[in-house]
């Protein structure tokens, strides 16, 4: 999906309460959607998805969890194909087996045939036909739960009461927010919360004397600014897109062309960096991340012991 954040999301204001009356079509879709059949697949499932339309960092959580569980399990990614989301896809194949189906049920369904012992979902909280062994919900904290609406009126695709129904939420980001570790906590009290931040891997290939264009298309780029922040970047001009979005041929010679008469060096993430073809990476670099977990081996026991 390629969108951008409206700003209405962040707070209650006036196009928020005049969609309000809209989001009783998500609250009804939603609720037709729990009185479907659940199916029970023979493979262990985790799914991790989000209720907050936009980056939260569920592919990024799924590659640790593949790695903390692949010695014990024959594990393989699932994510829905979806035309857009290929750079996700391709990621994930860079870290392990993967099936992409245009249906999750039939992903399922070939996995189990292919004798893959675990299953691990890159989204899919929102399909409530499938039984899944383990739920995983993120959120980032930099948004943490926007002004609280459903769709279209705000950011949620489904009512904070379903946090209910999952067994882990994760906290993705570089922002403290107690008030929302606070809030999940009072709806679910059972609810495990586990924090993470994303770490850099190659910042010894950066000239950090260096002025910086950052461009990017992932669903937090603010996020990935403040990364770069973090690690001292001199971020001089940033250029944003939507999420998932695939720069056009003649936009990447723009950048470069703006970049040169500026005496910039332009950076962007991984998963935009492999969107480009070879000849368009030309002088282009990628600051590469992984996602840094807290308490990471008591999530692991935990997730063994759910599944």
């Amino acid at each position: 999906m390629k969108f951008v954040k409206p700003l209405f999301w962040q707070s209650k204001n006036f196009i928020s309460l005049l969609l309000y009356p809209l989001s009783i079509i998500t609250l009804t879709i939603n609720i037709f959607k729990e009185l479907s059949y659940k199916k029970k697949f023979f493979i262990k499932t985790i799914c991790i998805g989000n209720i907050y339309l936009g980056g939260t960092g569920k592919t990024s959580l799924a590659i640790e969890i593949q790695k903390l569980l692949k010695k014990k399990f024959k594990t393989i990614f699932i994510k829905k194909n979806y035309p857009d989301q290929l750079d996700e896809i391709n990621l994930l194949k860079t870290k392990g087996a993967v099936i992409s189906e245009n249906d999750r049920e039939k992903a399922l369904y070939l996995a189990s045939k292919k004798k893959f012992e675990l299953a691990i979902l890159d989204d899919g909280l929102q399909q409530k036909s499938i039984d899944y062994g383990l739920k995983i919900v993120c959120f980032n904290t930099e948004d943490g739960l926007g002004n609280k609406y459903l769709l279209p009126a705000g950011p949620l695709r489904e009512n904070l009461n379903r946090l209910k129904k999952y067994d882990i939420a994760f906290l993705n980001g570089e922002t403290e927010n107690k008030k929302l570790y606070l809030k999940l906590k009072s709806i679910n009290k059972n609810l495990k919360i586990f924090k993470g931040k994303y770490k850099q891997e190659n910042l010894n290939k950066f000239n950090l004397k260096k002025k910086y264009l950052m461009f990017c298309g992932i669903g937090n780029p603010h996020e990935f600014e403040k990364t770069l922040i973090k690690y001292k970047f001199s971020v001089k001009e940033k250029v944003i897109y939507p999420d998932h979005y695939k720069i056009p041929s003649k936009e990447i010679t723009r950048l470069k062309i703006k970049a040169k008469k500026e005496n910039l060096s332009l950076i962007t993430t991984e998963k935009d960096f492999f969107r480009l073809n070879k000849l368009e990476r030309k002088n282009i670099k990628f600051l590469k991340i992984k996602l840094e977990i807290k308490n990471i081996k008591n999530l692991k026991k935990i997730l063994i012991t759910k599944l």
